[in-house]
């Protein structure tokens, strides 16, 4: 079965016209927060693979 995907046919998506100030800081605010999500996550990951380490029994 194959799956059927509707592909646009546009040049851009949105307004032609420039950012403000207050959307530039509102999308570094949001990467910002996303790459510091992505950091505990990985922290948690890889404390919860030692942790599994540690508690095998030898």
């Amino acid at each position: 079965m194959k799956n059927k995907l509707k592909e646009l046919n546009v040049d851009y998506i949105g307004g032609q016209e420039p950012l403000t100030k207050e959307e530039e800081l509102l999308i570094s605010a949001f990467i910002k927060a996303n790459k510091e999500k992505k950091k505990l996550r990985t922290i948690d990951k890889t404390k919860e693979k030692v942790k599994t380490k540690i508690h095998e029994p030898a």
